[in-house]
This record gives structure tokens, C-alpha cells and sequence, in this order.
């Protein structure tokens, strides 16, 4: 027999970057029944609040879901991995601590595809109220919300050559690319406090856990939204099973499901509960309950292009794989909060343009004094740097299907990378800036050799071949439950789904097109804002 956990006016799918805010903002005025629901455990490993601890909890099924994508062709067939948070917190509990943005101009193209209230301007005061900055408030920042956000404190010779490096090439200092302008060089900031992580099971979910109005179950793996018939299309509840014993929810006269599962959780619950493609719908198994062609389909991420150094003076290389220099490490976060544990997951970040006519950055870089063939994995035994670049704002288009009605049963994810000729252009000349940091007089001082790709690889062809090789993913997916008006919208400005009563999507999914730049911060406030548009709605 399936077990009733009660009625409530809010169910929140996923307590991941978005579920955690909502369960904060929807509790806070004491009035209103809030349940979460993770399918992870707690956030209790020690690894998860040392900023390093990505390490430790990439690639850990007991923390991440350990997606893996299908062979991709734009990867020359490759099968990458895809690491999304599985515990309190989310991903932003295993992510790499990096605290973007995005650009104005994003926002304000939400806004122009039909997306009432969603331009910059009007996204900013969440940004700002979600916000804690270490430097203070003033007109882009916030100073006393949830959100913890310091300044890198590690910096070491081969960072600084690099941003000197960026300089010479004419891309310009910038200390603060979340401010009133993007593009330039400089030090990324972190969403971290006193050298531990600041997930938002931390700055917003742990402070207001013991109110008495919300409802907090973890390993609780969600299986479908419920609904008052087979062919009725307002939700009533939600079922989900915790440790394989069935469970539901339902909701009180007025209350929503709201899903924030991810850009891959939330199309798949989605599916199996006959929201999608007829055909993808039909494949699996599943009756078709409302057609809704977008569910799944506008995957969006951004793909990094790992180029590593080997370079003449010491790195996190040395310094881990040297068992008295990891014992150092060690000691000095455990007496200081301070050193290579309290680093984020790259120290410098450079946002530029490939091409001189375009009037926004439309890539970045990604730079760690560090190397290894993927993050999460042992060093290289060189003293070795990790230059990483990626397309802000790729065209190329995948999507999410569901194999079967088992809600266990992983989706299948087809990136799509590389699939069109703007993406392969961005992606070469991506590589060649790299390489041009590297010639500079600041930086080439440091350098001794190419190690991936390798100067082999020169021409055009070359260099994308190698890009299709050596890529990964760099965390950010989005896109797949979209916001707008065309027919593969899935949910409308006010995140409701479209054609279906009582649900909303609330995470990165629904971005219509993803944003320049990493997208932890921005999922933090596209659920800022959904909490005042439910609580509006709710009176």
C-alpha cells in the first residue's frame, strides 16, 4: 500500500539550487503547508562544505546521479559524463563554488522573445536579495541575503601572468564580472563563507529547517505527478518512493507541484506522467495525458575545450601528489579555512570576443594552476595548468527522452555538441585565443610545452577534430522545460506548464536560451523570483 505523508499547499520536487530557495521563501510567512522532497540524503559528508570537496563527491553515486550522456556525434562519438547534485543542496553542494551571472543582454533577450518580467532590470533586485557580498551592497549587489559571496583569496604568480597576459592582448582587468560590465580578466568570485561552501542547503535551507510548516524528507526518489483521473490535467498530489517504499502527497484546495529537479529531473517527471513529445511519450510506454512538444527538447550547455601546460614552476600537481605536501594542505585549512582546500574549482576566469564586430564576450576561460584529464580525477605527474574555454552561447540544440515508465531507469541524454557551423567556428577560434594567451610576454615566461591538444594540431580541421576529442561538459545544462510563447514553450512567464493545471518548473530548465556564463547563480535567482510570483498567485 502506498502511504499518504499528508496534504500540503506547496510540493517542491528536488532540493537542489532552486527547491531549497523555494522551501525557504514559501515557509516564511507561516501560513502556507511547504514539502521537500530530495532524492539524495543529507548534506553530512565533511567533503561536500570544503570547497575542494568536489573531488571527493564528483563522480560519487551517494552525491551525484553520475549521468552519463549517449555517444555523442559532435564528440566524434564519445559518451561523456554528466555530474548533477544528489543531496541537500543539489549541485550547487558539489559544484565548483563559482559565482556568475551571466550578461544584461541575456535577460533583456529572454524578455524580447515574450517573457514578461524577465529583463535584466527586472531580475536584478533577486540577484541582489539572494546576495551576500563580502564587499558590500551597492546598486549590483546584495549585502545580507542567504547567499554567501567572497572574493578568491588563493593567488598564485601563474594566475596573476595570466590576467597580465589578457591585458597585452587587449582584453581588459576586470574585479567584478557581475557588475556593470562582463568582459574582461580577473579573479572569480565564490560562493563560499570563512573557506567552507556555501551551498543553499546552507545559506537558505538550514536556518529555517525546524519550522513547523515545512516538511523536509530526504532519499525520497519522486515518481510522477498525480492527477484527479486518468485523463484529467490538474494535478492533485505527487507519488515518490523513499529507500523503494511507495508515498504520496497531495495538495490542499489551491496548492502547486512545483518541480525543480534539474534541467534533466524536471523533463523526465514530466514525461512519465504523460506531459511530451507523443512520440517519445509512445516509445517508452507511457499514455500520452497532454502533448507538449517541447518537454525535453531545447537541451542547451556549455562544452569545454581543456587545453593543458606543462609549466616550469610548481602546481597543485606537486603539491598533492607529494603525500607530506597534502598533509601541509590539509593542516593549514584545518587550522585557517585558508590554502588550496578553500580554492573554488578555477581561480581565474577571462570573458572575451573571438571576433572584433561582436558587441558581447562570447566566450569564457576557465583557469586552474592544476591539471588532470577531467576534474574529479588524479593529477597529472608534471607541474601542470589547465586553460579551459568554452562558447557562451552555443547553437546547437539536444534533448532529454525517457526509455521506459520506470522512474529509476536513467533518460537518455543526446547533447547534440558541435552541431552547427557557428559552434565549430567559436569553438577553433576559442582555442587559438588560448593559444595567444600563452605567446604572450606575461604568461609564455611559465610555459615549457603544449600538452593537450598538442602542437600537432594546427589547422581548422585539426583543431576541431581535437575539440570533438578532448571536450567535456562544464556543468550546465538548461533549457530542457523553456520558458515562452512558441510551440516548444513548456512553461510561460509565471513558469506554469502549459495546458496543465497546479505545476510549475522552477530550475534552469527554463531558461529559454542558456546564459553567458556559469549557471548556479542564475538558478538561485529564477527561484527567487518564482517565490514571489506562487506567494502573488497564492493570495
Amino acid at each position: 500500500m502506498t502511504q499518504s505523508v499528508g496534504q500540503y499547499d506547496f510540493i517542491i520536487a528536488g532540493a537542489g539550487s532552486a527547491g531549497c530557495v523555494l522551501a525557504n521563501r514559501l515557509s516564511a510567512n507561516g501560513r502556507h503547508r511547504v514539502l521537500l522532497l530530495e532524492a539524495g540524503g543529507r548534506d553530512i559528508s565533511p567533503w561536500i562544505h570544503v570547497p575542494v570537496g568536489y573531488f571527493k563527491t564528483l563522480h560519487n553515486p551517494k552525491t551525484d546521479w553520475c549521468y552519463k550522456t549517449e555517444p555523442d556525434p559532435g564528440l566524434n562519438g564519445r559518451s561523456i559524463d554528466w555530474p548533477r547534485g544528489k543531496t541537500l543542496g543539489g549541485s550547487s553542494s558539489i559544484n565548483g563554488l563559482l559565482y556568475i551571472r551571466g550578461q544584461r543582454e541575456d535577460y533583456d533577450q529572454w524578455r524580447q522573445m515574450g517573457n514578461a518580467g524577465w529583463s535584466y532590470d527586472d531580475v536584478l533586485p533577486y540577484f541582489r536579495r539572494s546576495e551576500s557580498q563580502e564587499r558590500g551592497a551597492d546598486d549590483y549587489h546584495g549585502g545580507d541575503g542567504p547567499l554567501q559571496v567572497t572574493n578568491m583569496r588563493v593567488q598564485r604568480q601563474v594566475c596573476q601572468a595570466l590576467i597580465d597576459g589578457a591585458e597585452e592582448i587587449g582584453i581588459p582587468r576586470n574585479d567584478d564580472f557581475n557588475g556593470a560590465t562582463q568582459e574582461g580578466a580577473g579573479y572569480f568570485q565564490l560562493t563560499a563563507r570563512k573557506g567552507r561552501r556555501c551551498s543553499t542547503a546552507v545559506g537558505y535551507l538550514n536556518p529555517v529547517r525546524n519550522r513547523s510548516n515545512l516538511k523536509i524528507i530526504t532519499h525520497a526518489h519522486v515518481e510522477k505527478l498525480l492527477f484527479e483521473d486518468e485523463a484529467g490535467r490538474e494535478a492533485k498530489g505527487i507519488a515518490f518512493s523513499v529507500k523503494g517504499r511507495p508515498h504520496h502527497a497531495t495538495l490542499n484546495p489551491g496548492g502547486e507541484v512545483l518541480l525543480s529537479a534539474g534541467a534533466i529531473g524536471s523533463p523526465q517527471l514530466l514525461q512519465l506522467s504523460g506531459i511530451g513529445p507523443g512520440d517519445i511519450l509512445g516509445t517508452a510506454g507511457i499514455p500520452v495525458r497532454h502533448a507538449l512538444d517541447g518537454v525535453g527538447g531545447n537541451l542547451q550547455d556549455h562544452l569545454q575545450i581543456r587545453m593543458i601546460y606543462r609549466v616550469n614552476v610548481p602546481t597543485l600537481n606537486d603539491e598533492i601528489n607529494n603525500f607530506f605536501r597534502r598533509m601541509i594542505i590539509g593542516a593549514r585549512y584545518v587550522l585557517t579555512r585558508t590554502g588550496a582546500m578553500a580554492m573554488g574549482a578555477s581561480q581565474v576566469c577571462i570573458f572575451a570576443r573571438t571576433r572584433p564586430e561582436l558587441e558581447v564576450p562570447d566566450i569564457q576561460f576557465h583557469f586552474q594552476p592544476l591539471s588532470a584529464d577531467k576534474p574529479g580525477v588524479k593529477m597529472h605527474p608534471f607541474s601542470g595548468i589547465t586553460i579551459s574555454v568554452c562558447q557562451l552561447r552555443p547553437e546547437s540544440r539536444g534533448r532529454i527522452e525517457i526509455r521506459s515508465p520506470d522512474p529509476h531507469d536513467y533518460p537518455a541524454i543526446h547533447p547534440n555538441y558541435l552541431a552547427t557551423g557557428l559552434d565549430q567556428q567559436t569553438a577553433v577560434a576559442g582555442m587559438r585565443v588560448t593559444r595567444a594567451l600563452t605567446r604572450t610576454k606575461a604568461l609564455s615566461q611559465f610555459i615549457v610545452e603544449e600538452k593537450v591538444p598538442g602542437p600537432s594540431a594546427s589547422t581548422d580541421e585539426e583543431l576541431l577534430d581535437m575539440a570533438r576529442n578532448i571536450s567535456q561538459t562544464i556543468y550546465h545544462p538548461t533549457s530542457t522545460c523553456k520558458m515562452g510563447q512558441d510551440k516548444m514553450a513548456v512553461v510561460d512567464e509565471r513558469l506554469k506548464v502549459r495546458g496543465i493545471d497546479r505545476v510549475r518548473v522552477i530550475d534552469a530548465s527554463i531558461m529559454p536560451t542558456i546564459v553567458s556564463g556559469n549557471t548556479n547563480a542564475p538558478t538561485i535567482m529564477i527561484a527567487e523570483k518564482a517565490s514571489d510570483m506562487i506567494l502573488e498567485d497564492a493570495k
